[in-house]
């Protein structure tokens, strides 16, 4: 395995506005805030340095800081949560790897967290993200952002759509399938520090997928796969589900 950089920090953006569920970092049905899971859960990878929530509210602050986080304010005119990570590393110099772990994923896993810094730490690729075997239920649901990978586990295209589409099924080798993109990203830092240049483009906006930014402006991400992708909160029907499996057990971290 390649040799661990000198600093690798994981940012978890995170802001009060959301058209489809209010204030959703600070949702507690749980006990815990719902950024907390995200922090916790985190902090808990063997393969991070540090953890640093960043947002541009004063009210996710505090809570953040009553559960013990590392959190920095940031400003409040940034348009992705990328951007808001950039700023945040901007200010470490001696940061070599940048995650960017939504903060809105409160079934990810510390496994996740490992996966993704390895799957960077083990390619030349600019960037990482990883992925994992679609339910077919979710196939055709545009929600679900699907990837497809070339023959060395990089990612060719990401979209909304069923990619790829079958029109030969018999074609798809065997145990493949269609993969679902978990919102997690590993970067290295010149790759992020040159993401903040680049202007939107138009399969971006296109798809409003902000992954595909580096792939049109010839950036390489490799795909790691994990088992099951985290479900994000973006409804309110989300969080309830999240709540109902978290009280059955389901994603309750060991206890330290």
């Amino acid at each position: 395995m390649t040799n661990k950089p000198s600093k690798i920090v994981a940012v978890i953006p995170a802001r009060l506005g959301s058209t489809r569920l209010a204030r959703k970092p600070l949702l507690r049905e749980t006990g815990k805030f719902m950024i907390q899971h995200v922090y916790e859960s985190v902090a808990r990878s063997k393969r991070i340095d540090e953890v640093v929530i960043a947002t541009d509210s004063e009210e996710i602050a505090e809570a953040a800081r009553s559960f013990g986080a590392n959190v920095e304010l940031t400003r409040a005119d940034h348009v992705s949560g990328t951007d808001r990570v950039h700023e945040v590393i901007a200010r470490r110099p001696n940061v070599e790897i940048a995650l960017n772990i939504q903060g809105d994923e409160p079934e990810v896993q510390p496994a996740h967290v490992d996966v993704l810094v390895e799957t960077l730490l083990n390619s030349d690729c600019d960037s990482a993200t990883v992925a994992a075997p679609c339910p077919p239920d979710r196939v055709h649901d545009n929600a679900c952002v699907k990837v497809v990978v070339d023959l060395r586990g990089r990612a060719l295209y990401f979209s909304r759509s069923p990619i790829p589409y079958p029109r030969y099924p018999a074609a798809m080798p065997p145990g493949r399938c269609h993969l679902q993109h978990a919102g997690l990203y590993a970067f290295r830092r010149k790759t992020l520090m040159d993401f903040a240049t680049l202007a939107p483009t138009p399969l971006e906006r296109t798809e409003s997928l902000e992954q595909l930014r580096l792939l049109e402006n010839g950036r390489t991400m490799a795909v790691g796969m994990i088992d099951r992708p985290p479900t994000g909160v973006d409804t309110p029907a989300d969080y309830q589900r999240f709540v109902a499996a978290f009280r059955s057990g389901l994603f309750r971290l060991p206890e330290m």
